[in-house]
């Protein structure tokens, strides 16, 4: 009996980077993991929050291991996977690697999706890992009641050469790649509110692969970088103050946001995900009285596929400005810097 089409958002309670459980429930949970410093070859594990596990191989060669997975942020099934791909990948970049092979990652309800409408989505997600230059070389499948799909993604990086995102010093200041929106986008996707030029705008943003992570390492400066995804960007920024012991201070009006992301945020567009991002870490930003409410939420926005954001020395900004340009990532942008005090944020 043939399988009536369905719209891939209606069978998931959340989609994208949105789906991540929020910074304080995660927090709840971890709380009292053993550690893992027993391990002298695992370089980074999960102390710091960072975007992936690193094991040191020998002396010139780490492997940097990661996996990420989510449901449909959007409806079209190959752009659901490019989209969950391109994310997965990112967590390699972030580290200063470059990707080697990737696994796949598969829950589907198979009683209400066609089997074509599956093949869709791991074709969208090979294609992205084949323009990153890399096999999808297996992975597992299981039915589940909501469709998931992602990657395991291993890279390799030199051991010198991992950037992490603890690492930042005071008075670097900070980059950020991407527009933010995403998850207004994809708000506004479900409230059947974005329109033709809205959703091309989101997947290009969402299918950007960040490759500009693999030449990072060779920036003399460049001191820390994280990606930006579903804690938002006030999340990830609090993740890299907390590792390095510093405090940031951020402009808000200078985060790049999507094209019409302020728009459809002045409508009240918003996901929940905002919401619980800055009940997470709301006490440990400070935003001054006339910081809007529609940008607040765009700062703690999920951002599904998200940007880097860089910690770098003021004498290397413009370096890695250029190099991001050349990259096509064309709304980069300085945002704010790292200051001594407090792990917290100031938005001015």
């Amino acid at each position: 009996m043939p399988i009536e089409p369905v719209r891939l958002t209606s069978l998931a309670h959340g989609g994208g980077c949105g789906c991540k459980l929020s910074p304080g429930v995660l927090a709840e949970i971890l709380k009292g993991m053993p550690a893992t410093g027993a391990f002298a070859d695992l370089m980074v594990g999960a102390e710091t929050a960072d975007d992936a596990a690193v094991w040191r191989l020998n002396d010139s060669q780490a492997l940097v291991a990661t996996t990420d997975f989510f449901m449909p942020v959007v409806d079209d099934p190959f752009d659901f996977g490019r989209i969950a791909a391109t994310n997965a990948l990112s967590d390699v970049y972030a580290m200063g690697a470059t990707p080697i092979f990737a696994l796949a990652l598969v829950g589907m309800p198979v009683d209400r999706l066609a089997p074509e409408t599956i093949r869709a989505i791991l074709e969208g997600g090979a294609s992205v890992c084949a323009a990153a230059g890399i096999p999808v070389a297996g992975g597992h499948s299981i039915d589940s009641v909501e469709p998931i799909y992602g990657l395991v993604a291993l890279g390799l990086v030199h051991p010198d050469k991992v950037l992490r995102n603890s690492r930042a010093k005071a008075g670097d200041v900070l980059i950020l790649t991407k527009g933010l929106g995403v998850g207004v986008f994809s708000a506004a996707l479900k409230q059947d509110r974005l329109d033709a030029e809205g959703y091309a705008t989101l997947i290009a943003s969402t299918t950007q692969l960040n490759v500009l992570g693999r030449i990072l390492p060779d920036i003399d400066g460049v001191h820390a970088v994280t990606d930006v995804t579903g804690f938002g960007l006030l999340g990830h920024a609090l993740e890299m103050c907390r590792g390095a012991g510093l405090g940031a201070e951020i402009e808000a009006a200078a985060a790049p946001l999507l094209p019409g992301a302020e728009a459809l945020a002045r409508a009240g567009v918003r996901t929940g995900a905002s919401t619980r991002n800055w009940a997470s870490y709301g006490a440990d930003v400070t935003a001054p009285a006339d910081v809007e409410d529609w940008r607040r939420d765009l700062l703690c926005d999920p951002q599904t596929s998200g940007g880097l954001l860089i910690a770098v020395d003021p004498a290397a900004a413009e370096p890695v400005l250029d190099a991001a340009r050349r990259d096509g990532f064309s709304r980069v942008a300085v945002i704010g810097r790292l200051v001594a005090g407090e792990p917290k944020i100031v938005l001015v």
